[in-house]
């Protein structure tokens, strides 16, 4: 909790950036906009501060975090960088990648913020914003989603306020995150990579970037995943999702997808993208659970999504939102 009954808002001009940056600085938790969703930033070096992001969220400390930094070379001065780390890092970066790699012998990422592993989570964001914010900081920022754990992720700063307001300092505004699904997280342990989560960036870019392919996203159902976002119940509306529905019952919210599936009689219903466009859809999915759930239909009807592209990354959340809890 904060100290202020209310969070802040704050607009990302000079005085908003440099409030946000003093408050990180500080120990407290400020939410801010990246390209994918919105995070809820600590410094990660300091376990106190990363303890007030698990307990705003209400996370399961085992849970590792992902550690954000202003640029390329301040990240590789936190971890280990392969030839494949290294080549992700020059294709991706500053964008939607997330690299888990062994965390080098300067690493200031705190234990708390990396679960304890000998592995850490970093992404240099393309938002301009954020990279802004992490300059002014000066240290690797920890900032999962900034919404309850579990529940559905954050593209604007409303949607942060609707679960944290309250629970967290500061919001950041920088408008609607245009891509709309989390990071890409990508292990580079020794060994092949590893997708551990699809995300902004597909398989397809990755694989190009490698010359060769990935292994299948990989099931952490354990009570200790390797890597963030990997939890089998995550990303849940309050709502029972119900996936590839091609019929609509009665009473049901419904998530369409290029028109399907009909809806005439449904509480709420909402189209991804009535193009059938997967970079719209994955631009619009969590606005979109919020706005179903929102409705107190008991259940989602949720239409099938192509897999390919950024239908990876889509299939993946709607599954963690469908999965028993």
């Amino acid at each position: 909790m904060n100290d202020l009954g209310s969070s802040l808002r704050l607009v990302p001009d000079a005085d908003g950036l440099a409030e946000a940056a003093r408050l990180l600085s500080a120990g407290r938790t400020v939410a801010f906009p990246t390209e994918t969703v919105y995070g809820l930033g600590a410094d990660a070096s300091d376990p106190v501060a990363v303890a007030r992001i698990y307990a705003a969220k209400e996370r399961p400390s085992f849970n590792p975090l992902i550690a954000h930094l202003a640029e390329t070379a301040a990240a590789k001065a936190q971890g280990v960088f392969d030839d494949a780390a290294s080549r992700l890092a020059g294709a991706f970066w500053p964008g939607p990648l997330t690299l888990v790699v062994p965390a080098g012998p300067a690493c200031t990422v705190c234990d708390l913020a990396r679960a304890g592993l000998a592995s850490v989570a970093l992404r240099v964001p393309g938002n301009a914003i954020a990279r802004d914010l992490l300059a002014r900081v000066g240290r690797p920022v920890a900032a999962p989603s900034a919404n309850r754990s579990g529940r559905v992720s954050p593209t604007c700063a409303a949607h942060v306020l609707a679960d944290l307001d309250g629970r967290i300092d500061a919001v950041l505004d920088g408008g609607t995150a245009p891509v709309g699904v989390e990071s890409t997280v990508v292990a580079c342990l020794g060994g092949p990579p590893r997708l551990l989560r699809p995300g902004g960036v597909t398989r397809a870019e990755l694989e190009r970037v490698l010359g060769y392919a990935l292994a299948g996203v990989e099931a952490e159902n354990a009570a200790a995943p390797i890597g963030p976002g990997l939890l089998a119940s995550h990303y849940a509306p309050r709502a029972r999702v119900r996936l590839d529905a091609t019929t609509a019952v009665f009473a049901e919210a419904v998530l369409r997808f290029g028109g399907v599936p009909e809806a005439t009689e449904a509480p709420a219903v909402f189209d991804l993208s009535p193009t059938g466009n997967l970079a719209e859809a994955a631009a619009n999915l969590f606005s979109a659970l919020r706005l179903l759930d929102a409705s107190g239909a008991e259940t989602i009807a949720v239409a099938p999504i192509p897999r390919g592209g950024l239908g990876e990354a889509i299939n993946d959340r709607l599954r963690r939102a469908a999965a028993p809890r």
